[in-house]
């Protein structure tokens, strides 16, 4: 199992267009993206990871008001287990004209021998 996948799974039942990395299509007035952050090995025993925590930044781009996507965003995440490391606005983007918000996400697996 990954984030990527989980977050694919989970996020596909939203009525919002996801891609990971970025988005390849002429974009829509609102879509996210996928962007994985880091993959690293914790929780130790005899030299050997037992843990693996992996982080993603989902990027919400919306030409309309962006609280009411976060709200439904967070409360999704979290009733599915994941942990949210961060949530910020970034900036209204002039050009393109899209609000862009960020929220980190995290989940730890355990280690595939």
């Amino acid at each position: 199992m990954s984030i990527l996948f989980e977050l694919n799974t989970l996020l596909g039942t939203l009525d919002i267009p996801i891609e990971t990395g970025i988005f390849s299509e002429a974009p829509p007035d609102e879509y996210l993206v996928i962007t994985p952050m880091s993959d690293s090995l914790d929780l130790y025993a005899d030299n050997r990871p037992l843990t693996q925590l992996e982080e993603v930044r989902l990027s919400l781009f919306t030409k309309s008001n962006y609280i009411n996507r976060r709200n439904q965003l967070t409360r999704l995440l979290l009733e599915a287990g994941f942990s949210i490391t961060d949530r910020r606005y970034i900036g209204f983007e002039e050009d393109t004209k899209y609000h862009h918000y960020c929220v980190d996400v995290m989940m730890e697996y355990e280690m595939e021998v």
